[in-house]
């Protein structure tokens, strides 16, 4: 595999968007940190609340606890707006309306930096992808495109915003680019902790936040340098 080059770090706002609660902590959440200490400004726009994602829990009870832990992990990265969308846990679909509610918060946000997890078909490891994920994914990139075009969407009332400079997808198979995170490994490690009723009933390999997440980023590692580090898929649109 070739050598990843750094992501670009000339900006000062993104806006993180994802289907579900630890979405990002599974990937990009230590390049979150690393990049809120530099002083940059960082959302998350989460498609849903992740009420069907705790096997053990009713989505009524699910949903404003994963809120809750949402919260606290983007605190640990230093992000303090975290906002959601009402779009329904584990059957979210790609259309006009998911890109039409990306589009309005892209709009509102104007950030330079869009920021999404994957949504390739398969994980690096070659694991199947989930269908949330790819779902919003995709429809936030259409949505960058989206925001800014004053013609689409017209009803928002929101000015477009044609100011994003880059698209990146975190933990794509496809990784072009990676993060030194070895500074905001921890931060990484803290934020995913916070999924606390999340983890419980994950079990296994990924429910060890500080293990899991070491062996990622030593891996990707590899291939920038042998610092801990974390890839993106960096997109041209």
């Amino acid at each position: 595999m070739a050598d990843l080059q750094a992501v670009p770090e000339d900006w000062s706002s993104a806006l993180v968007v994802v289907a579900h609660p630890d979405d990002m902590e599974y990937g990009g959440a230590g390049a979150i940190a690393r990049w809120t200490a530099q002083g940059k400004n960082i959302a998350y726009l989460l498609a849903c609340r992740g009420e069907a994602g705790i096997d053990t829990l009713e989505p009524s009870v699910s949903g404003p606890l994963r809120v809750e832990e949402q919260i606290a992990s983007c605190a640990a990265v230093g992000v303090s707006v975290v906002e959601f969308l009402d779009h329904q846990d584990g059957v979210i679909e790609y259309g006009v309306p998911l890109r039409r509610d990306i589009a309005a918060a892209i709009r509102r946000h104007r950030p330079e930096f869009v920021i999404v997890s994957n949504f390739r078909d398969t994980w690096p490891g070659g694991g199947w992808n989930q269908a949330d994920h790819i779902a919003v994914g995709r429809a936030a990139v259409d949505a960058v495109r989206d925001a800014g075009n004053r013609w689409i969407f017209q009803d928002l009332g929101l000015e477009p915003w044609n100011g994003v400079r880059y698209v990146a997808a975190a933990s794509s198979p496809l990784a072009t680019h990676a993060v030194d995170i070895t500074d905001s490994f921890d931060a990484s490690v803290a934020s995913l902790r916070e999924h606390k009723a999340y983890l419980a009933a994950l079990g296994g390999d990924m429910a060890e936040p500080e293990p899991f997440l070491r062996h990622a980023a030593e891996a990707v590692g590899e291939r920038f340098g042998g610092v801990l580090a974390t890839s993106f898929e960096l997109l041209s649109l």
